[in-house]
């Protein structure tokens, strides 16, 4: 894990994101790239002479957020850390793909779910299009992580088939950085139930051939799957959930009101997804 790409926009997410970033960084020794979008009004096509745009506001206010940039980088990562930036014109999910191909991100991190209209420039809906379409992991920050370790990692699968494999072997080389207990996870519906021993078995199936660090395999019963991975983390206090994301469904399921309902802000931990 060479490369981290963080897309900012300033806000609390940002800072978020920004602080697992540079933890992550100072275990891996990565280089951390700090992105800030701006997005171009509806309609504007190119900022020529019929266009609005005056050249000496708009160096101004590259100027500023420019200004901007280099305060949360100091703010928020140490100076052993190398940190490079870079502001874009572009809508925020195709220029923050566009970017980490650029650089060949290794990891994207990410807040999640903008308070504010000028929030979900970054977060939100755009995390949710990274999220699906990433050729790399992404992890999504939902709360501050202050005393955020990596001593318990989730991986909730329905180990099911040889896709699956190829993401735990990219969590695998995420999770290795760390001195991790992963946490195997299968979890059991009334609709879609397997027994113990099957379901362990399945598992065990799952992660031959695979050089396992600390690790348990965990069957839990619940009315859902989401649910249950969030009850699950709870329980335990895991640090980071890891999942599969298909590139047809993102996160909001396991964000919905119905299932954050019931649990407490502790049980929102940062989710690593990686795309099948």
């Amino acid at each position: 894990m060479k490369n981290i790409l963080v897309p900012i926009d300033f806000s609390k997410k940002s800072e978020f994101a920004s602080k697992m970033a540079a933890r992550i960084a100072k275990k891996s020794n990565s280089i951390v790239y700090l992105l800030h979008i701006i997005e171009l009004p509806t309609g504007v096509v190119d900022m020529g002479p019929a266009s609005s745009f005056s050249i000496p506001e708009s160096m101004l206010y590259l100027r500023k957020i420019r200004e901007r940039i280099l305060e949360f980088k100091n703010s928020f990562f140490s100076k052993n850390t190398q940190v490079h930036y870079a502001i874009k014109l572009q809508t925020p999910y195709e220029g923050i793909l566009k970017y980490a191909d650029k650089i060949n991100a290794d990891l994207i991190v990410m807040g999640y779910k903008g308070q504010s209209e000028f929030e979900e420039i970054i977060i939100g809906s755009n995390t949710e299009k990274v999220v699906r379409t990433a050729k790399v992991p992404v992890i999504v920050v939902k709360k501050d992580s202050e005393k955020f370790r990596m001593k318990n990692l989730i991986f909730a699968s329905s180990f099911k088939n040889e896709d699956k494999k190829e993401v735990f072997r990219k969590f695998l080389e995420f999770a290795n950085h760390f001195d991790s207990k992963i946490h195997l996870l299968k979890v059991n519906t009334p609709s879609k139930f397997e027994s113990t021993q099957e379901a362990t078995e399945k598992i065990e199936t799952f992660i031959e051939g695979f050089d396992l660090p600390k690790y348990s395999i965990n069957i839990y019963n619940d009315a859902l799957i989401e649910k249950g991975i969030l009850n699950f983390a709870n329980n335990i206090d895991a640090d980071l959930i890891a999942l599969s994301t298909s590139g047809r469904t993102g996160l909001s399921h396991l964000f919905s009101a119905s299932v954050t309902k019931s649990l407490s802000k502790k049980a929102l931990r940062p989710i690593l997804t990686i795309k099948v």
